[in-house]
């Protein structure tokens, strides 16, 4: 899973042996139905080996060569984008499944090019997950889909319930006010540890699992600004392995990110009705396109339009002329229309978010966008 740590370390590489070779490759079979995506690679892979300097490809031959062969012969094991970094000479080999496209770009350089990677992380939720109990608390990293434990906190020798006759002859609400002591020690080194945690991954959603009395306790003890970001609680076993742990927090997850997407559909619908940087319709977000105004693209999952582009050009709309009016290419009639929309937004870097299900904006046109100005 992506890190800002393990980002910011291998931004922090120099070519001092030999340069980088870095892949992004969008291959969301939304927008690449054929597999499309290995033609793409192919011609930039041929573009990036005419126009890199002799001495420059000797250097990074065998990096493009692992890189060619790993898309060409792994197609089954991708998600929605793929980047991969490599220096042989540097001993850097990372490969990056994500479950988000990315614009296709080949960059070679003498540091590796992290840039959309750390878009990534920007711009797409990371949930953080405690498991909480009185003497130990685990803390994950719930992002795209995956799950990391990141580091556990055990505090020992906290004492047990007191057993009648006393415990070195203490009463039993010293015995008690005893225990509490050490639990409430326990929990805020828990707190100071999450609390760094969060801060420093940047993360926006918090998660609290465990016994209730556990994880009100800690609940209780958090900062306003952390505890804002509790999106839910579950009930789950200290000792649960971490697929285990991800699939009783899903639905909490799935259900905030579903409530974010029918508010992000009500203001994209309420800026368009007051024409404030947003357009609805296959027609207007075309047009937004070719101006390179998209912000993010946002389209419900199983719309489908038919439209037409240049066979020269790649110039798309959904007006049918006799040949394009950019280069007089051939038109050619297509019926994957919001597949070119998404593969365009994509290039520009606009973010493109596809809604499982909204009537609100199907009624409204099933397409619709945020624009740059």
């Amino acid at each position: 899973m992506l890190s800002r740590e393990e980002l910011r370390e291998i931004a922090a590489m120099e070519g001092k042996n030999g340069y980088f070779a870095s892949l992004y490759l969008n291959v969301d079979p939304i927008f690449n139905k054929k597999g499309d995506y290995a033609v793409h690679f192919k011609n930039m892979m041929k573009n990036t080996i005419e126009t890199l300097d002799k001495t420059v490809y000797k250097t990074v031959k065998d990096d493009l060569e692992k890189i060619e062969s790993y898309v060409l012969s792994n197609k089954r094991l991708f998600k929605k984008g793929l980047a991969l970094l490599s220096s042989a000479g540097n001993s850097l080999w990372r490969e990056y499944n994500l479950s988000v496209p990315v614009k296709n770009e080949l960059i070679v350089d003498k540091t590796p090019y992290t840039k959309p990677l750390m878009d990534v992380l920007d711009n797409y939720q990371r949930y953080a997950l405690l498991l909480v109990a009185k003497e130990s608390a685990r803390i994950f990293m719930v992002h795209l889909g995956e799950i990391v434990e990141y580091g556990e906190v055990h505090t020992a020798d906290i004492p047990g319930k007191h057993k009648k006759g006393g415990w070195f002859a203490l009463s039993q609400n010293h015995y008690e006010r005893h225990i509490d002591y050490h639990v409430g020690m326990h929990l805020k080194d828990v707190v100071n540890k999450l609390e760094s945690f969060i801060g420093g991954e940047y993360i926006g959603r918090l998660i609290i699992g465990g016994s209730d009395e556990a994880v009100s306790m800690v609940k209780g003890m958090l900062h306003k600004t952390i505890g804002d970001k509790i999106i839910g609680t579950a009930k789950v076993e200290m000792f649960a392995k971490p697929d285990e742990v991800l699939k009783k927090v899903e639905p909490i997850v799935s259900a905030y990110e579903r409530k974010k997407e029918e508010e992000t559909v009500d203001v994209l619908i309420a800026k368009a009705l007051k024409n404030e940087n947003a357009v609805l319709g296959l027609d207007s977000v075309i047009n937004a396109l070719q101006e390179q105004r998209v912000m993010k693209l946002i389209l419900v999952k199983d719309y489908k339009a038919s439209g037409y582009n240049c066979n020269l050009c790649a110039h798309i709309s959904v007006q049918k002329v006799d040949s394009c009016p950019f280069c007089n290419g051939k038109i050619e009639a297509v019926d994957y229309m919001v597949d070119l929309a998404g593969q365009r937004a994509i290039q520009q870097n606009a973010l493109v978010e596809v809604v499982a299900d909204s009537k609100k904006l199907m009624d409204a046109g099933g397409i619709g966008a945020f624009l740059r100005f």
